[in-house]
């Protein structure tokens, strides 16, 4: 990738705490979280799209006039890709930056806000056929996919041209869904909305099944996730491509990019899609196991909504450091300002620490939510039983992501 896409300040050797420490602390919190749950937690106390204090607030007028701002800043973005210079394009860092990494902050504070902020939304809502429900998530699956492989593996993922024909592609495919499907489309279909949404599951406010704007505990958000075809792919292509990029800076990898026969993008796309699948492999390994455990069936959708937690842990692990450093130079190069960029806003200390809490609170946050669905789902006797499985998956996925931010 470029260098305005580089992250992370400082080394491990940064770290406030040796990095055993940070594994040792992480398994204590997950083993003591899996027993206290396993002893205190009998029954099932999230009650997902039910739950929640009405507020008194409506925002349909407001919700147009956000559209359409946002829709003159994506223009003004296409304006720096088309006419911007080649080095020193605000256009990328507005993209990957603001965009891509600011939704995650934004997200978690204030809920879905890419469906309140989505130019696409400002399309009619007529339906001309009714969204096919086995399409699910899988469209927005694969246009995360399509994302990060342009972000992690493409040939010049920096340069104003790339970026312009993946918003023309990307742009023009959601308009002809849209105009087919309607907005239902654009709830499950676009990635961006849907990496907007299920992350915003975890924000404080939320709507109830009624409609009703509401604010509620950040697990019944989360609980309120619907199983649905293409949901664990979805999660599975966050989870895998965060982890890609991860790896995709260990000295190792980057001398076979450079030196391997088939070439960075070729062997990239292996990485992205071996990352990709690697996860998404322990997940359905581990859930499987879990239903034999447990006596139950098909239990792999109805857990999906655990992962969302380690997901946003992984991001906010990751893009914390580029979010604070880039950003400044996002706004810098956007409004033309004649300001330097403050290398140090947050020292390598502050970031390893976000880092490690982000993961150990993700993946303790993913053990509340696979517990409460386990007692919700299989018999009383086999429930802390049917959660062996996912507890190991939960230990997995910490000892990579831990492994790949700070030992890498």
């Amino acid at each position: 990738m470029s260098g305005i896409l580089a992250h992370g300040v400082g080394s491990r050797g940064d770290l406030p705490i040796p990095l055993f420490y940070a594994y040792a602390g992480a398994f204590a919190a997950l083993v003591v979280s899996f027993l206290a749950l396993g002893l205190l937690w009998p029954d099932s106390r999230f009650r997902g799209e039910v739950a929640g204090r009405v507020l008194p607030l409506r925002l349909p007028a407001m919700s147009r006039m956000l559209r359409v701002v946002t829709l003159l800043i994506v223009g003004y973005t296409v304006g720096w890709l088309v006419l911007g210079p080649e080095e020193g394009n605000a256009g990328p860092h507005l993209v990957y930056v603001i965009f891509w990494v600011g939704l995650v902050p934004a997200s978690l504070a204030f809920g879905p806000v890419w469906r309140v902020l989505s130019p696409l939304r400002l399309l009619p809502d007529r339906a001309r056929r009714p969204l096919p429900p086995r399409l699910g998530y899988w469209p927005a699956a694969a246009g995360l996919l399509a994302f990060t492989w342009v972000e992690l593996v493409s040939p010049e993922p920096a340069a104003p041209y790339t970026l312009l024909v993946f918003l023309l592609v990307y742009g023009c495919a959601h308009i002809l869904a849209t105009l087919r499907y309607g907005h239902a489309w654009l709830a499950r279909g676009e990635a961006f909305e849907v990496y907007s949404t299920l992350i915003g599951q975890l924000a404080p406010f939320g709507r109830r099944a009624d409609g009703r704007l509401v604010l509620r505990n950040p697990f019944d958000g989360l609980d309120a996730v619907r199983p649905a075809p293409g949901l664990v792919a979805t999660v599975c292509v966050l989870l895998g491509s965060t982890g890609y990029d991860g790896f995709s800076g260990a000295p190792v990898w980057v001398e076979a990019l450079q030196s391997g026969a088939p070439g960075r993008v070729v062997l990239g796309t292996a990485g992205l899609a071996g990352a990709i699948v690697l996860v998404a492999a322990l997940y359905a390994g581990c859930l499987w196991l879990a239903g034999r455990i447990g006596g139950a069936r098909g239990l792999a959708p109805r857990f999906a909504h655990s992962l969302v937690p380690i997901a946003v842990g992984y991001l906010v692990a990751h893009y914390f450091s580029l979010l604070v450093i880039e950003g400044q130079r996002a706004f810098v190069l956007a409004l033309g300002l004649r300001a330097e960029v403050d290398l140090e806003a947050v020292s390598p200390a502050t970031i390893a620490a976000v880092q490690v809490l982000a993961i150990v609170i993700g993946h303790v946050a993913g053990v509340v939510a696979a517990h409460d669905r386990s007692v919700r789902l299989l018999p009383p006797a086999r429930a802390v039983a049917g959660q062996i499985p996912m507890f190991v998956l939960m230990i997995c996925y910490t000892v990579g992501g831990l492994t790949l931010l700070l030992a890498a």
